[in-house]
Parts: structure tokens; C-alpha cells; sequence
């Protein structure tokens, strides 16, 4: 097949798909082609290697998946504390959903590829750090608003959002390890004990939502 004009999006789609499910280091050119049905000739038209195809794939996530499902989880209109539990509790049904799709826990994509790259494809590593740090910023801001609120202790909410991450991606990274879901059923609970919760916010009770 030739190219088209939606060849690069397969390219970044099939990318994303291949690493998730394998590694970046698993996967080759060859690979992506094939699940993207894009010739390689067409491949070296829109980037020039792997790793400019995975910093754009990535950005895509971003765009069309990260950012709209944390704009509607974090919205300004939305109790602080109900925004981080139900961002959580997307997490946790997102894995189950996966599991079942896949036969297996493949947790997120972002960390694995961070986790593997760190030390050697410096563009890529950026790309995942620039994502990280946008998603951390709505935890922060979700933070600072509770911490005005009055319903969890004084804090500095950069460091709160930096353990809150923290605990999501080991949990996440658990999940994978152990091949089980359920590792993340708790996440919301632990997420509020680590923030130290002084109350429940009036528009909903973030305790129930771990019993979705």
C-alpha cells in the first residue's frame, strides 16, 4: 500500500499498539510497517527513525487520549478529591478492561517506555518526561484547590502530586508484574490516606467510588 494521507496516524497508532503490548526495544521498523500496512518506503517519508516515530506517537497519546480524559477527570466544576478518585478509578478500569482484551495486564505504556530508554534514546526519554509532567500538573492543581478547600492537611502540592504519581505508577507497575488487575482496586482509598483527607467533599463521597 502506498501512501496515504492518514499513513503517518497508523504509523504512530501501530507504534504505540506494538510497544505496548511488547517493548520499544522489541519492536522493529518491519513490525510497525506490517500493523500499520504502510510500505517502508513510505515509513522514511514521514520520519526518520523509530524513535521520531515513537516522540510523535507519543504526543499523539497525548492529544487524543491523555489530555482529553484528564481535562474531563480534572474539571474545574468537579470536587478536587472526586477528580483524583475518579481519575483512579479510570485506571483501575482501564487495566480490567485490558486483561480481558489482551489476556494480560500490560500497564501503562508511558512508564514501561520511560523505564526502558532512560539511559538511551534521549529524544524519546524527553518525550515521556513531557508527559509525565503534564499529567502531574493536574494532580497538583486537584491538590492545591483541596488544600484551599480545607479537606486535606497543609502541604506543598508539587511534592504531594510527585508522591501521588509515585504511587500510581508502582501500583500500576504491580499490576503488570503480578499479570492482576485487582493490585489497582484500592488505589483511590490509598490515594486519599496518602493525602491525608481531613474530610469528604460535600458533592461526593470518594470512599464509594473504590466499590464501583
Amino acid at each position: 500500500m502506498g501512501r496515504t494521507s492518514d499513513a503517518d496516524q497508523r504509523l504512530k497508532q501501530a507504534a504505540l499498539d506494538l510497544m505496548w503490548e511488547g517493548s520499544y526495544g522489541s519492536v522493529t521498523i518491519d513490525q510497525i510497517c506490517q500493523r500499520a500496512d504502510v510500505k517502508k518506503g513510505s515509513f522514511y517519508y514521514f520520519f526518520k527513525s523509530k524513535a521520531e516515530l515513537a516522540v510523535a506517537a507519543l504526543e499523539m497519546l497525548w492529544k487524543e487520549t491523555w489530555k482529553p480524559t484528564l481535562d474531563h477527570c480534572f474539571s474545574p466544576s468537579v470536587d478536587p478529591l472526586v477528580r483524583i478518585t475518579n481519575h483512579l478509578e479510570t485506571i483501575y478500569a482501564g487495566q480490567k478492561a485490558i486483561k480481558a482484551k489482551f489476556g494480560k495486564v500490560l500497564g501503562c505504556l508511558v512508564c514501561s517506555v520511560g523505564s526502558e530508554v532512560s539511559t538511551q534514546e534521549v529524544d524519546v526519554s524527553a518525550a515521556v518526561r513531557h508527559l509525565v509532567s503534564r499529567k502531574r500538573r493536574y494532580y497538583e492543581s486537584a491538590i492545591r484547590d483541596a488544600v484551599a478547600q480545607g479537606v486535606i492537611e497543609p502541604c506543598d502540592p508539587a511534592q504531594e502530586s510527585l508522591a501521588l504519581l509515585a504511587l500510581l505508577e508502582g501500583l500500576v507497575s504491580q499490576a503488570r508484574i503480578m499479570d492482576d488487575p485487582e493490585v489497582l482496586r484500592q488505589l483511590p482509598a490509598m490515594a486519599l490516606g496518602l493525602l491525608r483527607v481531613k474530610a469528604t467533599p460535600g458533592t461526593a463521597a470518594p470512599e464509594l467510588a473504590t466499590q464501583r
